[in-house]
C-alpha cells in the first residue's frame, strides 16, 4: 500500500480537527484535496508570471504560453494520445460531453438513437437528452444485472440506428468499472461514436484513450488534485477536425473579416477567450504530482482499501450497499443506505465523528430511481486514505446505527 503518512503531510487540508475530530475526507468522487505543489504552482503564477497566453511577446507573456501549453503536454502523456492537438482544455468533465453533444447534433437525424447507461451522472444525460430533443433521435438505456452494466442489455440494444455510446468508465455512486474498450469496439462495428466520461477513472488509475480506442474522452482536474474550472476533453484528431466550435470569440480565430471568420488549427479552434491559464498550469503540476506516485499504484492503494472496508461494511446489519460485491469489482466508491435512517442523516452523524461522505442523489436521478430509493450516502477513497480511515467510518456507521435505532 501507498505510505499515506506521508503523502498526508503534502495535504495541509487534511490536518485538521472537525466536531472535535481528526478530519477523515471521504467525499474524494465529489472533489478531492490539493497538495501543497499544486497550491504553490497556482501562487507562483500568480505572482510571478501573471499574463494572457499566445496573444503577447513580452516575458510574462512566453513563461505563462510555455506553462500552459507543457500542461497540455503532460495531459497528452497522462491519457497517452497521438498528439496535443487531441487534447483541449475544458472547464470539466461537463463542458466536454457537452460539447461532444453539440457535435452529436450537427450528424443526428430523427431515427437514430444514442445508447447511454442508467447509471450516468446528469453530466452524461442531459446533454443527449437535449441532443435529442433538437434532431428527433432516441435516448435509449441500457440497465444493470448484479450491480453493474447488462453486457447483454446493450448488445441487444446496440444496432445500426447507434449513432453515438456514451459511459462512464466507473460509475460515481456504483463503484463499477465499465468494460469501455469492449464497448467501444462494439459501437464502432455499427459505425457509432463511442464517448467516455472518465471523470471518476481518470484520477484514479491508468487511462490509455489509444487502447481504448474511444472517440472522445472526458474529465476533471478538480477530482484528481487539480483546481476547480478546468478539465480535459480528449477527441480523435480526424473527428475533431470537423467538428465545429461551440464557443466564438477571441483565441480560436485565424482571421476574422467583416462578415466572416476562420479558425486556427487544432487544439485552440476550441478554446475561445482567455482560458483557465492558471487552472491548466496546476493541473499540470497535479499530474506530475500522480505521475511521481504512480496510477498503477493508485489503483492497487484503493483496491486494497476496498477490499479491507467492504466485508466489513456487509457484514453491518441493516446497511444495504449498492454496486458489486465483489471488492476486485469495486472501486473506492462506496454507496450504502442504513435502515431507517435517512441519508442525510447517517451523513451528519457521520460528520460528528469528523467523516467528510456525501449523501444524495448524487447526480444520478435516474439509476436513484432505478434502484428504487431517493438517496443514499457514499464513501470515496483516495491516495491519502488508510485502513485507519476505513475503520473509522465502520465504526462511525456503528455508532450512528446504535444511536437512531435508541432513538427511533
Amino acid at each position: 500500500m501507498l505510505d499515506t503518512n506521508t503523502i498526508r503531510k503534502d495535504f495541509k487540508i487534511l490536518d485538521q480537527v472537525v466536531n472535535d475530530e481528526p478530519l477523515v475526507y471521504l467525499d474524494n468522487a465529489a472533489t478531492t484535496q490539493k497538495p501543497q505543489a499544486v497550491l504553490e504552482v497556482l501562487r507562483a503564477y500568480y505572482e510571478t508570471d501573471n499574463a494572457n497566453v499566445h496573444r503577447g511577446v513580452h516575458t510574462l507573456a512566453e513563461r505563462a504560453t510555455a506553462a500552459y501549453e507543457a500542461s497540455r503536454e503532460k495531459a497528452r502523456a497522462f491519457i497517452k494520445a497521438k498528439s496535443t492537438k487531441e487534447v483541449l482544455f475544458t472547464r470539466g468533465t461537463t463542458t466536454g460531453l457537452n460539447w461532444v453533444a453539440s457535435f452529436a447534433k450537427e450528424v443526428l437525424q430523427p431515427g437514430d438513437q444514442i445508447l447511454i447507461s442508467i447509471m450516468e451522472h446528469h453530466s452524461n444525460v442531459i446533454p443527449w437528452q437535449e441532443a435529442c430533443r433538437a434532431t428527433g433521435a432516441q435516448l435509449v438505456y441500457v440497465y444493470l444485472k448484479d450491480g453493474q452494466l447488462d453486457m447483454a442489455d446493450l448488445k441487444a440494444k446496440l444496432s445500426e440506428k447507434t449513432k453515438f455510446v456514451s459511459i462512464a468508465q466507473a460509475s460515481n455512486v456504483l463503484g463499477c468499472l465499465n468494460p469501455v474498450k469492449e464497448i467501444a469496439g462494439l459501437a464502432h462495428q455499427v459505425g457509432a461514436y463511442m464517448v467516455v466520461d472518465g471523470a471518476q477513472s481518470a484520477p484514479h488509475m491508468p487511462i490509455d484513450v489509444q487502447d481504448l480506442d474511444c472517440d472522445f474522452f472526458a474529465f476533471s482536474g478538480h477530482k484528481m488534485l487539480g483546481p476547480t474550472g478546468i478539465g480535459i476533453l480528449y477527441g480523435k484528431e480526424e473527428i475533431l477536425n470537423r467538428m465545429s466550435p461551440v464557443e466564438f470569440g477571441g483565441e480560436m480565430i485565424d482571421f476574422v473579416y467583416e462578415q466572416e471568420a476562420n479558425w486556427k488549427e487544432l487544439p485552440w479552434k476550441f478554446e475561445a477567450g482567455t482560458p483557465n491559464i492558471a487552472g491548466a498550469i496546476a493541473l499540470g503540476a497535479a499530474l506530475d504530482y500522480l505521475d511521481e506516485i504512480g496510477m498503477a499504484e493508485i489503483h492497487a492503494h484503493e483496491q486494497e482499501l476496498v477490499a479491507y472496508v467492504l466485508p466489513k461494511l456487509q457484514a453491518i446489519g441493516g446497511l444495504t450497499l449498492y454496486g458489486p460485491e465483489n471488492p476486485s469489482q469495486h472501486t473506492g466508491v462506496i454507496a450504502f443506505n442504513l435502515d431507517g435512517v435517512h441519508p442525510h442523516d447517517l451523513a451528519t452523524a457521520l460528520d460528528y465523528e469528523g467523516l467528510a461522505v456525501r449523501a444524495g442523489h448524487h447526480c444520478a436521478q435516474p439509476l436513484i430511481n432505478h434502484l428504487g430509493i431517493h438517496s443514499a450516502a457514499r464513501a470515496s477513497f483516495y491516495l491519502y486514505n488508510s485502513r485507519e480511515d476505513c475503520d473509522k467510518l465502520v465504526q462511525a456507521i456503528l455508532a450512528a446505527k446504535e444511536f437512531f435505532n435508541g432513538t427511533l
